[in-house]
């Protein structure tokens, strides 16, 4: 598997074809998928207004590959300053850290259901998810909605506290993907 800044040069690449343009964008989202892959593939597709025909807009894959890296930039920087942070704390003697360890940034404001996820940007939604800690006060960490129901999926953006592991995705579910892969 190759890296996301490879992958994403390849999806700025004008000189390739649309589709293996389409592809390289498939492994970035496979590189960094705040949503999970297939809300993040569902968010990226409607925000970005890829067409079925890649021809028609060729484009918009750079609108997708750049959102993605817009969002995947915030990660990255408060993984640094976090990394930064543990050296001098082990330089000063503390082996075991005062916070938090920063996610990788899979599935950290996790969809269950494709089709429902925030409609704002990537980058606004991790600077959310990272800024808002654990989420303990009954509101959504990724909108800062009243979730009225506790460990079920935020009812105005889609996104499951506790991540995949805490929710089951429904019988339909593997329909609904294939019709969202195939735009």
């Amino acid at each position: 598997m190759t890296s996301f800044p490879s992958q994403a040069r390849r999806v700025r690449d004008r000189e390739l074809p649309p589709v293996r343009r389409l592809h390289a964008l498939r492994e970035c989202a496979l590189h960094f998928a705040p949503y999970g892959f297939r809300a993040t593939w569902h968010h990226l597709v409607v925000s970005a207004r890829i067409p079925r025909r890649l021809e028609d807009d060729p484009v918009s894959l750079e609108r997708a590959v750049d959102e993605l890296s817009e969002g995947r930039d915030v990660m990255l920087a408060v993984r640094l300053a976090y990394e930064q942070e543990r050296r001098l704390e082990k330089a000063s003697g503390r082996r075991v850290p005062r916070s938090w360890n920063p996610p990788d940034g899979y599935a950290i404001a996790y969809c269950p259901d494709p089709e429902r996820h925030p409609t704002a940007s990537l980058a606004t939604v991790v600077r959310r998810i990272l800024g808002a800690g654990a989420g303990s006060d009954g509101r959504c960490v990724a909108c800062g909605t009243v979730n009225s129901r506790p460990g079920w999926a935020c009812a105005v953006c889609g996104v499951q506290p506790g991540g995949p592991r805490t929710c089951h995705a429904g019988p339909d579910a593997d329909a609904r993907w294939a019709r969202i892969w195939r735009r």
